[in-house]
This record gives C-alpha cells, sequence and structure tokens, in this order.
C-alpha cells in the first residue's frame, strides 16, 4: 500500500499545531482564572531557594511553559524586582513544572477528551459569569490538547514503519549525543519542550518490528529528553538580549543547569532507564513507554535540582564570572521597569507598569520641591530642574501608557484587569498634569525673579503652606498606589477638600489685603494662579485616590477592593 507522504507531513504538522495552540489557550485560560493569585504566590519569595523552586513549579504550571516562566523570571530580574539566586531558584523550579503535561499524556487523560471539549465548551459559550468562561476555555483546551494527540498517533504509526526511523533510534542508542542534539534542535525549533516530548510520546508508543517493543525504546528516548531541556533554554537566551547582566546571568543559569544536568545523566543512561524502568508500571515496552518518557522527564528535572540547590550560591558565582557586570546605568528618562517580553502575562505586566508610574510619581513630588524652592527662594537653578524633570515625566508616561496600551492587546487579559489597566492610563495622565501644574508655576517663577518681584512676608507664607499641603498629598497619593491603601486613598479626599478651602480662605484674605494696601495689586494675578496651580496638583491626587478607590471601574465586575490591592 502506497503511503501519501505529504498528507502524512501535513497531519503531523497540523496535529502539532494543534497540540501548541491548545497548549497555549489552555495557558490563557489558567492565567485568566488563577492570574490574579499568581502575584501572591511570587509574595512567598525569600532567601529560602527551596519556596523559589516550589514558587517556579506552580507558576510553570499555570503558564503551562518552562521558558515562559524564565522570561517573566528575565523581566522582573531586569527591573530589579527580584535578585538573582531568587530568580535562579524560580527557573529550576520551572523545570519541574513544566513536565505535569507530559504526565497527564502518559495517564491518558485523553480517552475522556470529547468529555473535556463539550464541557468546556458549554461553560466557555452559554456561562454569563467570567469565571466560567475562563474555566471552560481550560478545559476545552486541555481536551484540545488530546484531540492533536490522538490525531499525532494515528500519524506515528504510519511513521514508526519508516526503516530510516528505526536505524536512525538505533544510531542514537549507540551513539546517544545524536539524540541530545535532535532532541535540542527540535525544541529550539517548536520553541516547546513539552510540544517535543508530546511528539516523543506518540512516537514511542508505536509497537515495533517484534511485535513487542518500543519502535524507539527507553534507552534511544533519554538522549533525547535530555536534549529538550537544552533546546528549551534559547527563549530565555533571546529575552536576554539587551538586558542588564543580571538578565542575562538568569538566562547563562539555565542553560548551565540544563547542559550540565544532561553532561551527569549521559553518563548514567543505562542506570537512569532501569531506574525509570523500576518505578514506572510493567507491562510489554509500547505500552507503557509514555509513563516511562514522563517519569524519566519528571525525575531528570526533580534529580538535577536537588543537586543543584545547596549550590545556587555557586552557580550565582559562576554566572557572575562569565557575564562581568558591564550595565550602564539607565537614563533617567528610560522606562526601568517595562518589559515587552512579558506583556502576554498581564498580571505581572500590570505589575511592572505600576512600578514604573510610582518611578514616575517620584519625580512629580521631586518636581514640587524644586518649584516650591525655585519661587519662594528665587532659585534660577531649580527653574532649571524642573523644566529638565518636565521633560523626564513626559516620556516616561508617554512610554508607559504606550505599554498599557499595548496590554489591551493580549488574549490573556480579563475584564478585571482591562478595568485595571484603564484606570492605570488615567492615573498616567494624573502623574503628568502634576507635572504640567509645577511648569506653570515653574514660569511665574521666572517671571518673579526676572522683574525682582517681591511678595510680602504674609503671601510667602501662604504659598509655603499650599506647597507643604499638595506635598503631603503627592507623598500620601504615591503610598496609595503603591500598597492599594484603601485608608490613605479615601484620606486623600477629605485632604483635597481641605486644599480647596485653602485656596478660598487665601483668596479671601489676599482681596482684604488689598484693601488694606499691603498688599501688591500688580502680584494679584500671578498669587491667585500660583495657589490656583498648586490646588490642582490636589486634584490630580484626587483622581488618582479614586482610581484606587473606584467602584465603578471594579464593582460591575465583582472585583473588592482586597483584590485590586493584590493586583496592584
Amino acid at each position: 500500500m502506497e503511503v501519501n507522504w505529504f498528507q502524512v507531513g501535513i497531519t503531523l504538522l497540523g496535529s502539532l499545531a494543534i497540540f501548541i495552540y491548545g497548549m497555549n489557550l489552555m495557558s490563557d485560560g489558567l492565567q485568566k482564572t488563577a492570574g490574579e493569585k499568581m502575584r501572591k504566590v511570587l509574595s512567598l519569595l525569600t532567601k529560602n531557594p527551596l519556596i523559589g523552586v516550589i514558587v517556579g513549579a506552580l507558576t510553570a504550571v499555570v503558564l503551562q511553559s518552562s521558558s515562559a516562566t524564565t522570561v517573566m523570571v528575565i523581566g522582573f530580574v531586569s527591573a530589579g524586582l527580584m535578585n538573582l539566586p531568587q530568580a535562579i531558584s524560580i527557573v529550576l523550579g520551572a523545570n519541574i513544572g513544566t513536565t505535569v503535561t507530559a504526565q497527564l499524556i502518559a495517564f491518558k487523560v485523553g480517552n475522556y477528551l470529547w468529555i473535556f471539549i463539550l464541557i468546556g465548551f458549554i461553560l466557555h459559550v452559554f456561562m454569563k459569569k467570567e469565571n466560567w468562561t475562563n474555566a471552560g476555555q481550560t478545559i476545552f483546551a486541555f481536551g484540545l490538547l488530546f484531540l492533536s494527540i490522538n490525531i499525532m498517533g494515528n500519524v506515528m504509526k504510519t511513521i514508526a514503519e519508516l526503516p530510516e526511523v528505526i536505524q536512525f533510534f538505533m544510531s542514537v542508542k549507540e551513539i546517544p549525543v545524536i539524540g541530545v542534539i535532535t532532541g535540542a534542535l527540535i525544541t529550539a525549533l517548536v520553541q516547546s519542550s513539552t510540544a517535543s516530548i508530546a511528539v516523543l510520546q506518540n512516537l514511542a508508543s508505536q509497537v515495533g518490528p517484534d511485535g513487542v517493543s518500543s519502535v524507539v525504546g527507553l534507552q534511544a528516548a533519554l538522549p533525547i529528553i535530555f536534549g529538550t531541556n537544552i533546546g528549551t533554554t534559547i527563549t530565555a537566551v533571546v529575552a536576554s538580549v539587551g538586558a542588564p547582566a543580571n538578565a542575562k546571568r538568569t538566562a547563562a543559569a539555565h542553560i548551565i543547569f540544563n547542559v550540565t544536568g544532561t553532561f551527569i545523566f549521559m553518563f548514567f543512561i543505562s542506570f537512569y532507564c532501569r531506574m525509570v524502568q523500576y518505578i514506572s508500571p510493567a507491562g510489554l515496552e509500547y505500552e507503557v513507554i509514555s509513563r516511562q518518557i514522563a517519569n524519566a522527564h519528571m525525575f531528570f528535572n526533580i534529580i538535577n535540582t536537588l543537586i543543584f540547590l545547596p549550590f545556587i550560591w555557586l552557580l550565582v558565582k559562576i554566572v557572575m564570572k562569565i557575564i562581568p557586570s558591564k550595565d550602564t546605568d539607565k537614563l533617567p528618562s528610560q522606562p526601568h521597569f517595562l518589559d515587552y517580553n512579558i506583556i502576554e502575562q498581564p498580571v505581572f505586566a500590570i505589575h511592572l507598569a505600576t512600578k514604573e508610574l510610582l518611578r514616575i510619581a517620584d519625580f512629580a513630588l521631586q518636581m514640587i520641591k524644586d518649584v516650591k524652592k525655585a519661587f519662594l527662594a528665587n532659585d534660577s537653578e531649580a527653574i532649571k530642574e524642573v523644566f529638565k524633570t518636565e521633560d523626564i515625566v513626559n516620556n516616561l508616561q508617554e512610554e508607559t501608557v504606550k505599554y498599557l496600551a499595548s496590554i489591551f492587546a493580549t488574549d490573556t487579559l480579563t475584564e478585571h484587569q482591562g478595568n485595571i489597566v484603564s484606570g492605570l492610563i488615567h492615573i498616567a495622565s494624573d502623574i503628568e498634569h502634576i507635572g504640567d501644574n509645577c511648569i506653570n508655576i515653574a514660569e511665574f517663577a521666572d517671571e518673579k525673579i526676572k522683574n525682582g518681584y517681591e511678595f510680602s512676608d504674609i503671601a510667602c507664607a501662604e504659598i509655603y503652606e499650599c506647597f507643604d499641603q499638595a506635598l503631603r498629598m503627592t507623598r500620601t497619593t504615591i503610598k496609595a498606589l503603591e500598597e492599594g491603601d484603601l485608608n490613605r486613598a479615601k484620606d486623600l479626599l477629605v485632604q483635597e477638600e481641605e486644599m480647596n478651602r485653602t485656596e478660598e480662605r487665601l483668596k479671601r484674605q489676599h482681596i482684604k489685603r488689598l484693601y488694606d494696601k499691603s498688599c501688591s495689586p500688580e502680584f494679584t494675578v500671578m498669587y491667585t494662579d500660583i495657589v490656583h496651580n498648586i490646588e490642582r496638583i490636589g486634584d490630580s491626587c484626587k483622581k488618582i485616590a479614586e482610581a484606587v478607590l473606584s467602584d465603578i471601574q471594579f464593582k460591575e465586575n465583582n472585583i473588592t477592593n482586597k483584590e485590586f490591592k493584590d493586583a496592584i
């Protein structure tokens, strides 16, 4: 019977495409369902590397990829939110977490794939609540994974009969390094060790010429499994290009971990083969080899992690030696936290955007301090600093809004997170408005210095009072945003009302001084405009507080204030 190899090739590639799509879809669904909890998981990080390994494993299970987890970690290291030892411990754990899918395949969960597809479809299409639709997407994608595996299995029966395939795996048994190279290249190509292992499990489950053995055999499968762990590091390497030294070191640690583990295990292939067979179910090889491959993949990463865990400090020293710190400090006008590599993980991208907004708010706070000094102390240098900082604030605000807008384009964004992103975009504008008000006051300060204007002591004291209120409100705003502190946010509303009353009181007092002729009329416009601009700084702080407290944006989606706090 003549085989249509074009049809075989297309079916194999198509089923692999469905597998990768299903895996990404399941990852999206898991992130939408559990994404808000992932920030809490990361908050467990301590100096204890074992906790880091557990966090890495859990994160990889949700993201369905050790590569995606490593890329996320590189982003956090680049932003200075995670140190190198913490990052390495998470990477070690991610390698374990990514083996879960292979175990599910081995347990033949695919026998029930149509149940998963049907239930997932019903939940995703017909349920109203977002949590149910996200769960439906995850379940549907789970079924899709096994549908692709079943299709792949039928194709593998044809491929397994090829003499060239049988000869190739015989060569791998004799020269294991061929298997390592093959596994690494295929994984680097498809950008997924899980997909590579799934293909290997399907092929290995085909019966060999003797009707009993697997066409692959466990001894030939092991080097390929080791190679997939090397190939999966390519994603992290690409993500670290152009990143700070510590990010490159994290990627290097990932490579060293997997390459060294492979090198060690290659000396014990026969022993490891017997060990895997011992811990796996008994039976005909082609019937149990999928379980053996899943176990070999999992225990390779577990044992490798246990070997490296006590020596993370040494691994840190090695990567620091290999990649010396040649980083030049980022310019103040450059974003320090925004990382487009993790834009597909909105819960983390939102966290980074919030950190950048806090940094912009710190610049705005400095502008208030400088413009206060410029006006009250007639300091021309302080005026220059205000204008210089304004350029920084404008650039950072533009970049952050662009980054936040990019998050909207991700398929993994929940409606909850969409509301948060929308609120952060408004907050970015409000922070920028604080800078604009400072510029207005700086222009008055420049005019005052050039014309030699002298305000009365009482007027200067009143303006000083206003500035102090604005500084206090801005500091409270930064804390409220940073900590999601609802009490501080509510206090800001009270402070803003007080600021309004102060403006009205000072205007009345100024008019009284005009009547008493204790103040010059030519300064009236400048005085009232300065006080009004300071009051507008308070308005911006109030709007940011309202974004933190906002019931309109988050209540409709059943998000409590506590959940919003956790999200940012």
